[in-house]
């Protein structure tokens, strides 16, 4: 399997009907296996800053291939990441919200969320990976 932008729209859609069930409006960020953008959208009234956010949570899942929540206690002072934040131009980020996508154990792709808390937007995530993990046991 490989991140399409069919798949990219339905897995955005999952995520859509999660942030309308908890009354956030989101901006999720679909990326490719290289990190290159597949599709993106912004929820009517979504904050602004979110656009970029939730672009450089999903690369970052797949440049460092975790998931981003994972990257904030490496990255504190006196630990292994210190910094991480600064590189690529800042486009690192270092808290929830942004996760690998795999099929198969391989990464495919990337998930982006912003516009809530760090949980609302990991939620969010959280229905879009629970709709390719179906995807992937009905194939």
């Amino acid at each position: 399997m490989q991140m399409t932008l069919d798949l990219a729209l339905r897995m955005i859609e999952a995520a859509r009907g999660k942030a309308r069930e908890i009354g956030i409006p989101m901006v999720i960020a679909i990326v490719d296996a290289g990190g290159n953008p597949v599709a993106q959208q912004r929820m009517d009234n979504a904050l602004l800053v979110s656009i970029g956010i939730s672009l450089n949570k999903a690369y970052t899942a797949v440049a460092l291939t975790l998931p981003t929540h994972e990257l904030a206690p490496l990255a504190q002072p006196d630990q292994p990441l210190f910094g991480i934040h600064n590189a690529e131009g800042g486009r690192i980020v270092i808290f929830g919200g942004g996760f690998p996508l795999k099929a198969d154990g391989v990464i495919i792709g990337g998930i982006g969320v912003s516009g809530g808390s760090v949980e609302q937007d990991m939620d969010c995530a959280a229905a879009a990976i629970k709709l390719l993990e179906q995807m992937l046991h009905d194939s």
